[in-house]
């Protein structure tokens, strides 16, 4: 007889396959969630491999593993031990447990047995070790931010200076006590929640009742409390002793530090406290026996009231009724500390002074000798120039110049001021029906060149003249670029895949594009189908999985923006706003000012808006726009917490030495820092506490019309010779003038060329000598009559007047120069024309058409060259009167006959015209 297969017996294998694949499908999915969650750690890893700095990306993960390890071993065991103490010596009689509070609520009361049935078999163990577990990662978590002050703490160096009130190493404030705070919290939080712990346990067992009928808590609760109590009030005691330091950073008015109240009543209040809350330790320890509430109630009134009168009313009524009445003579050792140690914080004290005459001696012969210094007067502001970049230089939508930075550099052999900024792709401004994967991420994939002009030259029509210019890039009197690429930037935008299958956009040619293939260092290999799995994970974008586009040689660049760039590798380090373009060798490079900064600086100022006290720019990065290598070197050996992170990352920096030579002559003083010490500088600069004290000689940045009101001058950079130095140097300066008064005091400049970079000068001016400050000047500009019809002019022309950002402040020998651009619009257009410039000296104020003619005006004798002009346009020979008057008269015939017509542009031509021969005329005939 044939045995058959039954139908069901058919299904087994079917039925089995269906199994597999659902197994299979689980266990595919759980890789992919686990693959997701590590996706960070694995990307990190890839990229810091790419770049280099491997080292320093392990040094961070093992640090941040043994801070959460640390402190989750730590709280953990802690909680379990309160949570194991607390089910051990738990009464099993219950009186109102949780189960029998619940059946209440619902208005009925459940048998005693089954309450006790139900709490008897909950796993406690397990809900210990879990809660412990649970709560210790969050507070883990929390703190493993904190990696960068636990290593500074081990591997921290001495500053090499005391403080003077503990007699202590400054670098102990900086790198230890910051340590000490962050475990001080973590004691006392971890005791809190063990308390929290431990007392639901108890709650739940029936030792802690509290509820409308009934407030109550078994003897053991009250002895596990009291030992908690006791631990909280050494840490407490631990926490008055950091309070002293903590002094340091106080400010009641009149000193940022310890006061003399801090001194004199503060500290010895603290040392009591300290003592009370031994006390009060000591007292919540002997409950241990006597279990009772009032103990406990006792210690924190003593420990509370203590705080409250003696780190409260008493110094306040002592600095109220004693200090006040003779504050100066007590104070003044206190506010001498922090005048001293606000300077060597920020490095005020390094600030060289000298005196500036502020004479009236400027002759033509002066500024000749000074050539370097004119020459490299900037006419071109960063809105106007950005604008004209925009309009003539953009070639496409989708290009974008991010930021103008100047710059200097040894053109056809002189050393010229320049503005420049790279032409870089933003994606995001492509057609929106160009909106695709393909083009943001594999096609449009880097900017190319740059555009550079001189500060100071301009074309016949008013606008810059170009060093470099269109696409690919040319040089004309400016650096050659070979390699224009830029496929790192300030721009913010996504991913892009380089050596892929096709070749990538690489610059509009008429009706046509060029393309072209990377060849360079930069990305991380995506070719593997792990890797696209992996990025695929990391960005949530299935499309670096499926595309076609990407082969076993493609490249992907991540962090393309140099800022995150940098500040991946170092977090550490604070950032200078405004990295800039360098060219060098054919090459493009960012050069990323970089700070180390502390709010741990004993008895020194803070900085207005910045979360700092002290501030270092020890390091300058430099990132290749092409290649995206990242390299840190060192400029402030002398800084103690570069140096701690030195030893912490032994391969992150290296010697400035090591810059390239041709680099090292583009590093400039950092504008953030500048403004900072500018800003402190104004108050500190006094160094006589009686002067500090009553801010006799308080300074503040000169006001300037901006923005419908006035604003703040900003620092700008120059080129100008000092006074008795044999060459121009290339700075940054700030005017300043007196609180509430707008005559110049001073001026501060920061010398950028080696070998003195980095060195602070102010000149100051005679305080018995008015010097006019810039906004004075703005007011003589208002109200000279020639320029102001002639502005109402051109705003009544349909055109629109733009004047400069900066009334720029120029020192040329011991007198001072002002020199400010005037700019026209159409009103309707984006293409901002230099038209005038705007120079004051003295009681003289004048308007001309180029910096020549305005400094012919104000200083040139009758019949002298203006050779001092070099660049800029020749001013015409010196015509006959009779001549002049003719033309003169011819002019305004036709500006009358355009007026009739209603032509007002030609109108304004002409009166323009007739009006300059007027002025020309004028000046001859009164030999001025």
């Amino acid at each position: 007889m044939t045995i058959g297969i039954t139908g069901p017996e058919r299904k087994v294998p079917r039925r089995s396959a269906v199994v597999g694949f659902i197994v299979a499908a689980v266990l595919v999915g759980i890789g992919l969630i686990l693959l997701w969650l590590a996706s960070d750690f694995l990307v990190d890893w890839l990229w810091f491999s790419s770049i280099g700095y491997l080292q320093v990306f392990w040094t961070t993960i093992g640090a941040k593993a043994v801070v959460l390890f640390a402190v989750w071993t730590g709280t953990a065991v802690i909680l379990w031990l309160n949570g194991w103490l607390a089910v051990r010596f738990a009464r099993r009689q219950p009186t109102q447990s949780v189960p029998a509070f619940l059946w209440n609520l619902a208005g009925n009361v459940p048998p005693p047995d089954l309450l006790a049935i139900i709490r008897d078999r909950l796993p406690w163990p397990r809900i210990i070790a879990g809660g412990a577990g649970l709560l210790a990662l969050l507070v883990a978590a929390a703190e493993v931010g904190n990696w960068g002050v636990i290593l500074q703490f081990f591997y921290h160096v001495p500053y090499g200076a005391d403080d003077p009130l503990f007699s202590k190493d400054i670098g102990f404030y900086l790198f230890v006590l910051p340590a000490y705070i962050l475990i001080k919290n973590w004691m006392l939080l971890t005791l809190v929640l063990s308390a929290l712990f431990a007392g639901t346990i108890y709650w739940v067992h029936g030792d802690i009742e509290y509820d409308i009928h009934r407030r109550s808590m078994s003897p053991t609760a009250i002895a596990h409390g009291s030992a908690l109590l006791g631990l909280l009030f050494v840490v407490k005691a631990w926490s008055y002793g950091l309070d002293r330091y903590l002094l340091l950073y106080g400010d009641n008015g009149v000193v940022v530090g310890a006061s003399y109240t801090d001194v004199h009543v503060g500290i010895p209040g603290l040392w009591l406290l300290i003592g009370l809350s031994i006390v009060a330790a000591f007292a919540a320890w002997a409950n241990l026996r006597v279990r009772t509430y009032w103990l406990p109630a006792a210690a924190f009134i003593l420990v509370g009231l203590g705080s409250f009168v003696l780190s409260g009313a008493i110094p306040m009524l002592f600095r109220h009724f004693f200090v006040k009445p003779s504050e100066l003579q007590l104070e003044k050792p206190y506010i001498e500390r922090n005048i001293a140690l606000t300077r060597q914080a920020y490095n005020l004290d390094r600030i060289a002074a000298r005196p500036f005459a502020a004479e009236q001696k400027l002759t033509f012969k002066t500024l000749e000798a000074n050539k370097a210094t004119i020459e490299n007067i900037r006419l071109w502001d960063w809105l106007p120039l950005s604008d004209t970049y925009a309009q003539l230089q953009e070639i496409r939508t989708y290009y974008k110049f991010h930021h103008l930075d100047v710059d200097r550099y040894w053109l056809d052999g002189s050393y010229q001021s320049v503005m420049l900024s790279a032409r870089e792709l933003r994606p995001a401004l492509l057609p929106p029906n160009a909106q695709t994967w393909v083009n943001r991420h594999v096609l449009f994939t880097h900017g190319t060149g740059a555009v550079m002009s001189p500060v100071t030259r301009k074309s016949a029509e008013g606008l810059p003249f170009l060093y470099l210019r269109d696409i690919p890039p040319v040089a004309d009197g400016g650096p050659p670029i070979q390699e224009p690429r830029i496929y790192y930037g300030e721009e913010r935008d996504s991913y892009v895949i380089v050596k892929g299958s096709t070749p990538e956009f690489d610059y509009p040619k008429g009706k046509d594009n060029v393309y072209a293939a990377y060849d360079g260092t930069g990305g991380v290999p995506i070719g593997a189908m792990a890797s696209r799995i992996l990025f695929a994970c990391y960005f949530n974008d299935p499309n670096l999985l499926l595309s076609s586009y990407i082969t076993a040689e493609s490249r992907i660049m991540i962090r393309r923006n140099i800022q995150e760039r940098v500040r991946t590798i170092a977090p550490f380090l604070g950032l200078d706003h405004d990295p800039y373009l360098v060219i060098s060798n054919g090459r493009m490079f960012w050069m990323q000012d970089a700070y180390t900064t502390s709010s741990y600086f004993p008895s020194a100022q803070p900085a207005q808006n910045f979360d700092l006290n002290y501030i270092r720019n020890s390091v300058k990065v430099i990132v290749d726009a092409y290649n995206g290598t990242v390299d840190f070197y060192l400029m402030d050996p002398g800084d103690p917490i570069v140096t701690t992170y030195q030893r912490i990352f032994p391969s992150l920096f290296k010697p400035f030495a090591a810059m390239p030579s041709d680099l090292q002559k583009h590093i400039r003083y950092p504008e953030d820092m500048f403004l900072i010490q500018a800003r402190l500088y104004q108050t500190y600069h006094m160094e006589a506490a009686e002067v500090f004290y009553n801010r006799e000689d308080l300074w503040q940045f000169p006001r300037q019309p901006g923005g419908g009101g006035t604003a703040m001058m900003a620092p700008y950079y120059i080129i100008m010779r000092l006074p008795g130095e044999p060459h121009a140097e290339f700075f940054l300066m700030l005017p300043m003038v007196p609180s509430r008064r707008d005559n110049m005091i001073a001026w501060l400049a920061a010398r950028c060329d080696g070998p003195d970079y980095g060195k602070l000068i102010v000149y100051e001016f005679p305080k018995e000598k008015l010097v006019y400050g810039p906004f004075q000047i703005e007011a003589r500009i208002n109200q000279s009559t020639e320029i102001s019809q002639q502005i109402t002019l051109w705003n009544q022309m349909g055109s629109r007047v733009i004047r400069g950002a900066n009334l720029l402040v120029i020192p040329i020998e011991n007198s001072i120069l002002y020199v400010t651009p005037l700019y026209l619009r159409a009103e309707h257009g984006h293409l901002p024309e230099l038209k005038r410039v705007i120079a004051a000296y003295g009681e003289h104020v004048v308007m001309k058409e180029t910096l020549a003619e305005a400094l012919s005006a104000l200083f040139m004798e009758p019949g002298a060259s203006p050779a001092v002009s070099g660049r800029a346009e020749e001013m015409p020979a010196r015509r006959p009167a009779a001549n002049q008057a003719r033309e003169a008269l011819d002019r305004y015939n036709q500006a009358v006959e355009r007026l009739k017509s209603g032509d007002w542009k030609g109108f304004g031509t002409q009166f323009d015209a007739m009006r300059e021969l007027l002025e020309e005329m004028n000046r001859h005939s009164t030999g001025h």
